[in-house]
C-alpha cells in the first residue's frame, strides 16, 4: 500500500473502527464526488470483508436530508458516502451522520457468527458474505465432512456460552510471525500505518478483521445451518440463518 494510499485512509477516522455501536456522529464534508460525499470521520462501514456497507442518512446543517444508499472504499482507500443527491456547495459543510441502526446491528451479529462458524471448521476460508438474516462462509474442502445439524449444535452452544468479543491492533510483523491467524486463502489482511487490526472471541477464534461485530456472541441469538452445498471440487458452501 503506497504512503498515498494511507494518508486518504487516515484522513477519515473510522469511527466505527472503535465502537461498533455509535448510530450517529458529528462530521465535516471534505470531498464532494459525482454521486458521493466524504467526511473527515465517520461511522459508516464501507463495504467490504462479505459485510455490506452502511446505509441512513446526512442531515446537513440547514435540516435537509441526503440519504446514504451505500457506503464503500474508492481503488485510494476513500470512504465514499454514495448519497441520492448532491446539493451545490456542500464542501466543508457540518453534518451529522446516522446509520440505519436495525440493519447494522443484524450484520454485526451475522459477522460475530460466521468468525463462530470459522473457527468449527479446520480449512481456509474461500468466500464470504454477510446479510441481515443469513451469511454464508466457503471453505477449501474437497470432501463432504461437514454435517449441518452438527454445526448448527455446536454454534449455539457457542454463543450460549457468551463471550466477550474485543478488537486488537498488532503490528504488521506479528501477525506475519503466525500466519496460521490468517484464514482467508486468496485475501490478505489490510495493513494501515503498519497495523493489522484483529478480532478476538475469547476462548473460541482470533483473526484479522475489519468489520463491525457485536460486544458479546450470546447477542448473536439462535442460529442454524440451513445447507451445505458443493460449489465446486475444492469448495464447500455453509449457509447460516438467524432464528
Amino acid at each position: 500500500m503506497s504512503e498515498i494510499v494511507s494518508q486518504k485512509e487516515l484522513s477519515c477516522q473510522k469511527l466505527y473502527e472503535k465502537d461498533s455501536y455509535s448510530k450517529e456522529c458529528n462530521a465535516s464534508i471534505t470531498e464532494v464526488r459525482e454521486d458521493a460525499i466524504v467526511l473527515n470521520q465517520t461511522i459508516f462501514y464501507p463495504q467490504g470483508g462479505g459485510q455490506p456497507g452502511d446505509i441512513g442518512q446526512v442531515e446537513l446543517n440547514n435540516g435537509s436530508i441526503l440519504q446514504v444508499l451505500n457506503t464503500t472504499f474508492d481503488q485510494d482507500g476513500a470512504i465514499l458516502h454514495h448519497v441520492d443527491n448532491i446539493p451545490e456547495d456542500l464542501s466543508n459543510k457540518p453534518v451529522k451522520a446516522s446509520i440505519n441502526w436495525d440493519l447494522r446491528y443484524k450484520h454485526m451479529r451475522m459477522h460475530t457468527c460466521l468468525h463462530l462458524l470459522c473457527s468449527l471448521v479446520e480449512a481456509d476460508v474461500t468466500g464470504c458474505s454477510i446479510g441481515a438474516e443469513k451469511g454464508r462462509l466457503d471453505f477449501d474442502l474437497q470432501e463432504s465432512t461437514l454435517d449441518k445439524q452438527q454445526l448448527s449444535d455446536q454454534l449455539n452452544e457457542l454463543i450460549s456460552k457468551g463471550g466477550d468479543v474485543l478488537a486488537e491492533w498488532w503490528p504488521s510483523n506479528k501477525l506475519a510471525d503466525e500466519p496460521a491467524l490468517v484464514r482467508t486463502a486468496k485475501v490478505s489482511p489490510p495493513v494501515h500505518n503498519g497495523q493489522v487490526r484483529l478480532i478476538r472471541v475469547q476462548g473460541v477464534d482470533l483473526q484479522p478483521c475489519g468489520g463491525t461485530h457485536v460486544n458479546n456472541i450470546n447477542e448473536i441469538g439462535e442460529v442454524y445451518v440451513r445447507k451445505i452445498e458443493k460449489k465446486s471440487r475444492h469448495n464447500r458452501r455453509v449457509n447460516v440463518y438467524f432464528k
